[in-house]
């Protein structure tokens, strides 16, 4: 058995990968920040370099 240590972000416009000891787990779903996990309610995008999501 192998334990998933890194997991791409669940927002779908993201490409972070994420370790899941460090992501924000929301609905049994791993995110790279919170704007992800929250959907991008506030239009802004998740901030890490190289990524443009903003949901």
């Amino acid at each position: 058995m192998t334990d998933v240590t890194m997991v791409k972000c669940a927002c779908a416009d993201c490409v972070c990968v994420v370790k899941t000891d460090g992501a924000v787990e929301k609905e049994g779903r791993f995110y790279c920040s919170a704007e992800c996990a929250d959907h991008h309610k506030d239009g802004s995008g998740c901030h890490h370099a190289g990524c443009t999501c903003h949901g």
